[in-house]
């Protein structure tokens, strides 16, 4: 039998010091009480506009025009889904992901699962650091190697934000969230796209997506890059920031005021999505450009294909912005699955350093050995190891979240349960495709 203070540790929530934090207002006003939930889904849709998503939306918008639109309209709908189960499972349970994986599976499970979401959070981190970097040579001529340097001092920008208290973070988040949608609203605003083909494609897909292998390869990068595995388990956890009544009214209120948060914020990763490749194709593709698929490539062209001397400051400054937003999930998702999977609690800073020494490493090597070029595909590989382990949080988050034994009142309705297997599954599919064109050098 487990002593009471083993039982203690067991029962300690990850993020211990935001657990709970943030107080929430007593008035019945429904806009009031949901503002006081708005923030954790800003945080996850982070991941939905990093700068990994980016070289995916480019191809797919010069080469194709708007044809790609509705894939990412419904790699949107899958992600809406999948946090909302991620949301639900941390409300319902007080567990976040990484606890209820160490809860069910064996030990050696586990570890395998936690260096799985460790490989996810340094891709996601490479990507951050490759992007920042590009931004920062785009922005200030800076030398791509002494800009992969000065990413890694973000640290100190993170950890006074963490100090001073939870509402900091978000409140970064939105700030340079907004400032994307507002640059990206700009420049699509002065392409002119057509309105049109862009209704049409978001709601009715295109048989050529599965008919032209080059199109569904480029659709299934965009599927692939766009729910991050460890967003599952860092919304599982931040939910529980919210200072809510742990009864069972109080966590249907939370889990409602949860769902808005987040479809509101994954919206709006879905129009910054979507801004990116109706810029592309408004501007690329309707010129002939059909092989811009690299973030320089694209900051160059902007300028003398709009005619506007801003239009490539502004990119990359929306480069910039995206890359930084992802210090912040990184390093959250980072301490939750540690904590998570095995009950190791280190020091933020520790942590940090850590984390982005791995992606710093060897987007040094790359960056010294190959330039320009050797990080562009960096940023690439990084997306691709990012699919291949995207299916181990999804599996267990879809059969826990379908577990009466776990979820009591909250669990999985039927056609809930089956959509989200379907989804798995479709999931798991496009990424073994995906990882097999790859590998036979696609």
């Amino acid at each position: 039998m487990p002593t009471l203070q083993e039982l203690n540790r067991e029962l300690r929530p990850s993020l211990p010091e935001a657990f709970s934090s943030v107080r929430l207002t007593q008035s019945p006003g429904f806009w009031r009480r949901l503002f006081g939930f708005l923030g954790p889904g800003f945080l996850i849709s982070v991941g939905y506009m990093d700068p990994g998503n980016w070289a995916t939306d480019l191809a797919g918008g010069s080469k194709y025009g708007y044809t790609l639109l509705f894939v990412i309209m419904l790699s949107n709908l899958m992600a809406i889904l999948l946090q909302s189960l991620a949301l639900k499972l941390g409300i319902a349970t007080e567990r976040d992901l990484a606890q209820s994986c160490r809860e069910t599976y064996s030990r050696p499970t586990n570890i395998l699962l936690w260096l799985f979401a460790e490989i996810a959070i340094g891709a996601c981190d490479l990507a951050e650091v490759i992007g920042s970097a590009i931004a920062l040579q785009l922005l200030f001529h800076i030398p791509l190697m002494l800009g992969v340097l000065i990413t890694g001092t973000d640290v100190l920008l993170i950890l006074l934000l963490q100090n001073r208290g939870f509402r900091y973070l978000e409140a970064l988040v939105i700030t340079l969230i907004g400032t994307i949608a507002a640059l990206f609203g700009v420049e699509v605003l002065l392409s002119h796209p057509d309105w049109l083909p862009i209704a049409r494609n978001l709601v009715i897909p295109s048989k050529a997506i599965i008919t032209d292998p080059e199109m569904l390869y480029i659709a299934i990068s965009i599927l692939g890059a766009t729910v991050m595995p460890h967003n599952l388990y860092l919304h599982s956890s931040i939910v529980q920031t919210r200072n809510y009544p742990r009864t069972e009214q109080g966590k249907r209120e939370a889990i409602r005021f949860a769902n808005i948060d987040s479809a509101t914020a994954l919206m709006l990763a879905l129009f910054v999505n979507a801004a990116i490749l109706i810029l592309a194709a408004a501007v690329f593709h309707r010129a002939g450009h059909y092989e811009v698929a690299e973030i320089n490539d694209a900051y160059k062209l902007l300028t003398p294909m709009l005619g506007f001397a801003g239009a490539s400051t502004m990119f990359a400054l929306a480069l910039l912005a995206s890359g930084q937003n992802s210090t912040i999930t990184g390093t959250l998702a980072g301490q939750i699955v540690m904590e998570g999977f095995l009950h190791i609690r280190l020091a933020p800073w520790l942590r940090r350093l850590i984390t982005r020494s791995l992606a710093i490493i060897p987007t040094i090597i790359v960056t010294y050995f190959y330039g320009e070029r050797g990080t562009s595909k960096l940023l690439l590989l990084s997306q691709v190891i990012l699919s291949m382990q995207l299916s181990f949080a999804v599996f267990p988050l879809v059969a826990f979240t379908s577990n009466p034994a776990k979820m009591g009142p909250f669990v999985n309705h039927a056609r809930t349960r089956l959509l989200s297997y379907a989804v798995a599954f479709l999931i798991a599919g496009l990424n073994l495709w995906l990882l097999i064109q790859i590998f036979r050098g696609h």
